[in-house]
């Protein structure tokens, strides 16, 4: 068994929650979810392990739902997310692993007031903002695995609707994950000994959290799914705050 009995439920859990939330929303997942297994196991194995799991979530919910994939949007996103993603990349196999867990706890934290604050994004961005929110964001992909709330609130103020932004955001995750998935390999971060088994085990539980979210209808609006999510992600990036200072 890749992981110890007792961690694999309790993975297995997150993991499943983090992508019902996936299917209702089309992002969240690794927001969710790596910061409460970062307090299980080190972020440098959680990272190429999740990877997997939302490439596979991606691939699912891009087949799913590919009549309204924005591709104007994409073009323009794609070639700043991968120059992003390389630099990030870079970033996290020479940083030191308590560091980056501390910035993703305070990355974490602050996504979590904002959308626990319900506010929703009102300004329209030309299309010119791609470039750096696509370069940033690619950053954050690769160090994190959680860009996907600023490519959401970029493709709400390109005027896209809830089913654009699902759909885009599923090709989004394709690009970013395939291309992290690389250059981890090149890294030597799937070398490390349980990453491919405890993702293989784990695929389970996402399969099922992606089905249940996908079939799921919830008697809250947008703005108070964003503002449940947000508590979640306030609690979990100020636990890992609160771990790196104590």
């Amino acid at each position: 068994m890749p992981l110890p009995p007792e961690t694999l439920v309790i993975a297995s859990l997150v993991v499943a929650g983090a992508f019902i939330v996936f299917g209702l929303t089309g992002f969240g997942s690794t927001i969710l979810a790596v910061p409460l297994l970062a307090h299980l196991l080190p972020l440098k194995f959680v990272i190429p392990m999740f990877v997997l799991l939302d490439f596979g979530a991606a691939l699912r919910t891009g087949f799913k739902f590919h009549a309204t994939i924005d591709k104007r949007e994409l073009a323009w996103l794609a070639p700043s997310m991968l120059a992003g993603i390389a630099a990030g990349v870079f970033l996290l196999v020479s940083l030191p692993g308590e560091l980056i867990l501390t910035a993703l706890g305070v990355f974490v934290l602050g996504y979590g007031a904002y959308a626990a604050s319900g506010r929703e994004p009102t300004l329209r961005l030309r299309r010119l903002w791609a470039l750096p929110v696509g370069a940033f964001g690619g950053v954050i992909s690769a160090l994190f695995g959680a860009a996907g709330p600023m490519y959401v609130m970029y493709l709400g103020a390109r005027g896209l609707d809830p089913a654009q932004v699902r759909a885009t955001m599923s090709v989004v995750f394709i690009i970013t994950t395939g291309t992290r998935i690389i250059l981890f390999a090149i890294a030597g971060l799937f070398a490390q000994e349980g990453v491919l088994s405890s993702a293989a085990v784990l695929a389970l539980p996402m399969l099922a959290g992606l089905w249940i979210g996908h079939h799921m209808h919830v008697n809250l609006s947008r703005r108070r799914l964003l503002q449940v999510i947000g508590t979640l992600l306030i609690l979990s990036g100020g636990s890992l705050v609160v771990r790196a200072f104590a």
